[in-house]
């Protein structure tokens, strides 16, 4: 697999750190969970990863950290500027120690910045982005995605990006480095388009918010109800599918894309249309053409349609189905991972420490392995 050797220890922190420890499990990183509790119900995306519980807050803990992370090739730590360092493992000591070591940093604001030590969540990163300002409908106030856009998008995957990125450029020089994935300057960045498109046409209303042709300011880019209360979606962008639209929907000819009356009246007539048949009656109508006009899949059936099950894009983790994992490559794909076999003995040779030692350790609950197993 693509990481295949990589070994990553991940400090269990809220969803960005896990979901960056995911990505790389599945394609193939190993993966050590460093956690505060055993039993922790809060992080779903533990799968594929082994988990030991280490009491940072004390020497010996640290030291299982410190010499860990001598053998390991990323590190993975979502805690504000300055928590690491109090627990002596902060990246200026564990990178000497290992100048081979990618030490990756998942904060909220970064590591510097007046906003650094602050606390926040997806939607304070958002929002502090630029990119909030930019969702939701007009005469609404700003709407996030859930927590997609900071959390996952800006964070655990432009993380992960870093590190891929960082293993790359050690293949060339030998030497690790620091990644400093802050939220707010990942959601900023995905969202470089939006940034950069404003002198085009499509922002023509004052850059208002949901007046637009990508943000709800367009009845031809919008989901509508159907009959059966569910929804559908139309994205007909282009005259040659508008046309298609007008044709299936038997919309008068004069009515256009363009022009402030024809939005007000394209808007009512698209709502009444779609409240005349079900949802699976206008995805049958709409099947055969390319006219953008596709059914808004609920999350609970989605495995069911046959798009994804030609593809098999997903799959059955812990009794629940989720997403394969993306992109796919030809020769070295990635795989789900359900769960992995803690292998007591090559922890113990990580570590350097005979089974006493680790005994000793449990006893004074510096460190908890799964199981307890017994030595």
């Amino acid at each position: 697999m693509p990481l295949g050797g990589v070994k990553v220890l991940e400090f269990v922190g809220l969803a960005p750190g896990p979901l960056c420890g995911k990505i790389l499990a599945d394609f193939g990183a190993s993966v050590t969970r460093i956690d505060k509790v055993a039993d922790n119900s809060l992080d779903v995306l533990h799968h594929g990863k082994r988990t030991v519980v280490v009491d940072l807050k004390k020497t010996l803990g640290q030291q299982i950290i410190q010499q860990l992370a001598r053998k390991y090739d990323v590190i993975v730590e979502p805690f504000r500027p300055g928590v690491m360092e109090k627990l002596n493992l902060g990246p200026e000591l564990l990178c000497t120690a290992n100048p081979r070591l990618i030490y990756a940093r998942l904060t909220g604001f970064g590591q510097h910045g007046r906003l650094a030590p602050r606390a926040g969540h997806d939607l304070n990163y958002a929002a502090v982005s630029g990119v909030l300002s930019m969702l939701g409908r007009e005469h609404e106030k700003p709407t996030a995605p859930i927590n997609l856009l900071a959390d996952f998008a800006g964070g655990s995957v432009m993380c992960a990006l870093g590190i891929c990125l960082a293993l790359l450029e050690r293949h060339k020089s030998g030497k690790g480095q620091v990644v400093d994935a802050a939220m707010v300057d990942g959601a900023a960045y995905v969202a470089s388009w939006l940034f950069m498109s404003r002198n085009l046409d499509i922002w023509g209303h004052q850059q208002q918010r949901g007046r637009n042709l990508l943000d709800g300011g367009a009845y031809f880019y919008d989901t509508y109800e159907t009959k059966d209360g569910l929804f559908m979606s139309v994205a007909a962008l282009e005259p040659q599918f508008f046309s298609l639209i007008k044709e299936r929907l038997n919309l008068p000819q004069e009515l256009s894309q363009y022009g402030e009356e024809h939005q007000v009246q394209g808007k009512q007539l698209l709502t009444d249309i779609f409240l005349t048949k079900t949802q699976a009656e206008w995805s049958e109508i709409f099947e055969d053409i390319d006219a953008c006009v596709y059914p808004v899949v609920d999350w609970q059936q989605v495995q069911n349609h046959d798009h994804h099950a030609t593809r098999q894009s997903f799959g059955r983790v812990g009794g629940s189905s989720v997403p394969r994992p993306a992109p796919r490559l030809s020769r070295t794909p990635g795989k789900l991972r359900s769960s992995t076999q803690f292998d007591v003995k090559s922890f113990l040779d990580e570590l350097d420490i005979k089974p006493e030692k680790l005994r000793q350790l449990q006893e004074e609950a510096v460190l908890i392995l799964p199981n307890r197993p017994k030595l």
